[in-house]
Parts: structure tokens; sequence; C-alpha cells
């Protein structure tokens, strides 16, 4: 009968510690332009290039009594074919058309610099998380050069820690911040004009 007690004591032990431990989430975000842009061009070709320029797919961890096995991340794979349909977009908005190769077309470098998600080390419950994106934008037109460096960050306080979804939703909405911000910058559309 002891050992029965002990046993079972022991299970629920386990269940409420590994309650406070989190799985790692691969998160798939689906960044969209959430504004829009004004047409400057007259169709001209411009090349649409996009790349990851992270030191690593993680962003962050989900905090927790184990924060070293609830990482977050978001692969190169995944997110960059994403950025490109959409860096195009933007351009297309832009009113210049999007082309893989022009003999000296503007080119149009759109990188991913950062991604971090960041919660609060100590506790052992997840009650905030502070997320951020910058995306770095490289233009050259002829021999004219420009870059800049757009950002976008996002506070979310929660009851309960956040699940895969809600995750996905939140760094979705950062990095579509971040890529609006980067494509409504009017110096952009007026160097890809010239």
């Amino acid at each position: 009968m002891l050992n029965r007690l002990l046993i079972a004591l022991t299970a629920a032990a386990a269940l409420v510690l590994t309650g406070c431990a989190h799985s790692p989430q691969q998160l798939s975000p689906q960044p969209k332009l959430n504004s829009p842009l004004v047409a400057v061009g007259q169709g001209q070709p411009v090349v649409v290039r996009v790349a990851d320029g992270r030191p690593s797919p993680v962003l962050g961890t989900r905090g927790g009594l184990y924060p070293e096995t609830s990482a977050i991340s978001v692969s190169s794979q995944d997110i960059l074919p994403k950025l490109q349909a959409q860096a195009e977009a933007a351009v297309r908005l832009l009113g210049f058309t999007p082309t893989p190769n022009a003999y000296n077309a503007p080119q149009l470098t759109l990188t991913l610099a950062e991604l971090k998600y960041q919660s609060p080390k100590e506790g052992l419950y997840v009650t905030e998380a502070d997320m951020t994106a910058t995306f770095r934008v490289d233009v050259q037109s002829g021999s004219r050069r420009y870059n800049g460096r757009y950002g976008a960050s996002l506070n979310q306080r929660f009851g309960m820690a956040p699940n895969q979804e809600t995750n996905t939703k939140l760094v979705s909405d950062v990095l579509s911040d971040a890529l609006t911000r980067a494509f409504k910058d009017p110096t952009i559309g007026q160097l890809l004009a010239q």
C-alpha cells in the first residue's frame, strides 16, 4: 500500500514539474505588408533578393523552469520564400516589375538581420514576452547606393504560457510591422525610379 502511494506521489510530482517546463516551438510566421504603398515607378525592372542575416534560427526561449529546453525557432527555409514573395509584392506596389535578373536593373536586397523573442528569466510561469524584428535593405541603382535598417518591437503579456499558434501570430505581427516600415521609406522608391 505504501509503495502504491509513493508511486502515485512521484507521478503527481513529475506531472507538476513537467507542467512548468515548455517544449521547443518551430514557428512558421506569415509576414504581410500591412499598409498601402505609394507607386512611384513606371514598371521598370528591379532585381529583388532576400537573405537571412541572423546568426541562428533560434529567436530565444519561452522561459519557465527549464528555459534551455524551450527554444523558439524560425528556419531560413521557411521564412525566406515568404519574405521573397512579400518583397516582390512591395516592389510591384511601388510601381516596379520584380525580375530574377536584368542587365543594369536596380537591385534591392532585403535581409532579415534580427528576430528575437525574450521572456523573463525568473519565475516558473511565462507572463510576458518581448519580440523584435529588424530588416536591412540595400538598394543599388547605377552608381548610387542606399541602405537602411528598419525595426519593430512588441511586448505581450499573457495569463498563461503562449502556445505555438499564439507565438506564430505574434512573430508574424512584428515581422509584418518591420517589413512595412522598410518599404514605406520613400528613399527606396525614389532610388529605384532613377
